[in-house]
């Protein structure tokens, strides 16, 4: 489903592989004990392979658990859409579980939990990826239902229109009904000007309205295509096996001739743009999207670390300032979406009822320049390299953290070893380097700012008869 990312952790590449390592034990009390064992080298056995067909099939075995996590990346977000036709990528993220010619309108997910497992998807500006979670008997019965919609998908027009309506209520009660995502859209549609990531993920909609079945049928064969997607799977598993099952399911669907390249570059902004947004709210919003950067740009660890500082935890700089000396503001949250291309750091200020905009945005604005000035303290940078190192080994804990961060990394870095390189990247932050990226990235010219100003409620009819 698709969500805002108004998270600095739902949009942080923290990229890693916790350590690996074993201390021999003495066989009995008698004998002195071993030498340790030397720790493995992290991701030393993962193997990957690229079908004839073109797919990408990266595995990482781990027989700890009985268990597996599958992630399927396919190149293919809003980014990739057009006036007409937006909305379609987070669209085929519905469709794709909705019946193909071997497993019916909900078959994937009854016979996927019949056998233990379970699953979920998303979609944003740049991929659409699909999860499966299972017992490791089961992959090839998982592998046979990926095969079946990959290659057999129901183009139902019951089912699509159906589904069209669902789409519709998801963007009705993530967007027109919740005024965070009703600012962040329009913000967002604003501050590009011409790059397709001024394309809202849920689509505009009239566009909603009005898919064809053409268009449906054109985008899933350009798409959803072996040769652009990537295959991970982690957890109990012998790679030779699973690329020879892989092979067999997968590895049989035709590839397509690669989709058309994305060549739009987002212009370099020459002055701040504002908008106001008026809906009936409770308490007034500020959000301030400045251009930022790509997820393979060298800069992107400093940026992360720069946000931390920024917006993490009650010790923020932003929140020390807005929330608590000032209580100008409820919340603070920061973001940034690292995508393929140069995307929007993101700032969202919730002020209380009755909050003063204007003073909001200049503390805001204020805070920013002191932080381009002056730069940042040993002691913040010690602490948001602390967080983001210790998220890093955190997120491959588990089999489906492994999973997705090797698909991110292979995806957006274009190579899964640069999964590896993450602890060191962090480290080789500095202050200047913090200084001089926020100096960069904080340029009031190439900021968008939105208001969210409430409106008072209509006033309610009068009542005639209660007046006789």
């Amino acid at each position: 489903m698709f969500r805002p990312p108004l998270s600095w952790f739902a949009c942080l590449a923290l990229l890693g592989a916790p350590q690996a390592g074993a201390q021999a034990v003495s066989e009995s009390s008698a004998r002195p004990a071993a030498a340790s064992t030397p720790a493995a080298k992290p991701g030393s056995d993962i193997q990957a392979r690229t079908l004839k067909n073109g797919l990408t099939v990266i595995v990482w075995p781990d027989h700890d658990i009985p268990n597996v996590a599958l992630a399927n990346w396919f190149r293919v977000g809003s980014r990739n859409e057009r006036p007409g036709i937006t909305g379609l990528s987070h669209f085929f993220e519905h469709m794709m579980f909705n019946g193909a010619k071997k497993y019916g309108p909900g078959e994937f997910d009854r016979v996927m939990e019949a056998n233990g497992g379970a699953n979920n998807a998303f979609t944003s500006e740049d991929v659409t990826v699909y999860l499966d979670w299972f017992p490791a008997s089961a992959l090839p019965l998982i592998l046979d239902l990926e095969q079946d919609r990959l290659q057999s998908l129901a183009f139902d027009p019951k089912v699509i229109e159906s589904e069209r309506g669902v789409v519709y209520s998801e963007r009705r009660s993530g967007v027109d009904n919740d005024n965070n995502g009703a600012l962040q859209e329009q913000l967002q549609a604003t501050a590009f000007v011409a790059h397709p990531y001024q394309i809202p993920v849920i689509g505009w909609p009239s566009d909603i309205e009005s898919w064809r079945m053409e268009d449906l049928q054109r985008y899933f064969k350009t798409y959803y295509a072996p040769n652009n997607a990537t295959l991970v799977l982690a957890g109990d598993l012998d790679p030779d096996r699973v690329f020879e099952q892989v092979e067999a399911t997968l590895g049989t669907i035709p590839s397509q001739p690669a989709p058309e390249p994305v060549r739009t570059k987002e212009p370099e902004q020459q002055g701040e743009r504002r908008i106001v947004v008026k809906k009936l709210a409770q308490s007034p919003l500020l959000q301030v999207a400045y251009h930022g950067l790509a997820a393979n740009d060298p800069d992107m660890e400093t940026l992360e670390l720069l946000g931390l500082i920024l917006t993490y935890g009650d010790s923020s700089r932003l929140h020390r300032k807005l929330v608590d000396e000032t209580r100008m503001a409820i919340r603070v949250r920061g973001s940034t979406a690292g995508g393929f291309d140069p995307s929007l750091v993101w700032l969202a200020v919730d002020l209380p009822p009755g909050g003063d905009l204007a003073k909001t945005e200049a503390l805001l604005t204020a805070e920013l320049a002191r932080v381009v000035k002056d730069g940042v303290t040993d002691a913040e940078l010690r602490k948001a390299r602390n967080v983001a190192l210790a998220t890093f080994w955190r997120k491959l804990e588990t089999n489906s953290g492994r999973a997705r961060e090797l698909g991110n990394a292979a995806t957006f870095r274009g190579d899964w070893k640069a999964l590896f390189d993450a602890p060191s990247r962090y480290e080789q932050v500095t202050r200047d380097g913090v200084k001089a990226l926020a100096a960069r990235i904080f340029n009031p010219d190439h900021r968008t700012v939105g208001w969210l100003v409430p409106t008072p409620a209509p006033a309610a009819p009068a009542n005639k008869e209660a007046a006789r």
